[in-house]
């Protein structure tokens, strides 16, 4: 007879966490025109006319829309480049990013 014990093996699963997500927000100013904000909406979110234009009009009545949710880097990164197209055209066009509750 065999004598020898065996131990069962044992998986170890590592549990990955999803990243954690990121709200790119329009805040409202009085100088941007609304046709410029709808064309950054557009080129940098991939939006329609249409979403670009809800956006845009939530954002003058209410001060701030949320525009769309990413990951942090990503979020980062369209909040800079939209906010950027407006500084290069000398308007105070403004893009911020706060995480997602």
């Amino acid at each position: 007879m065999n004598d020898a014990v065996t131990k069962p093996k044992t998986k170890v699963r590592t549990k990955v966490e999803r990243p954690r997500l990121y709200k790119v927000i329009l805040v409202n100013d009085d100088f941007t025109p609304r046709d410029f904000v709808v064309m950054i909406l557009k080129s940098e979110f991939r939006m329609t006319e249409d979403q670009a234009y809800k956006v845009m009009i939530t954002a003058h009545k209410l001060g701030v829309c949320v525009v769309a949710v990413f990951t942090k880097d990503v979020a980062e990164t369209k909040a800079t480049r939209a906010t950027d197209a407006g500084r290069a055209k000398g308007y105070p066009l403004l893009f911020t990013t706060e995480p997602e509750t």
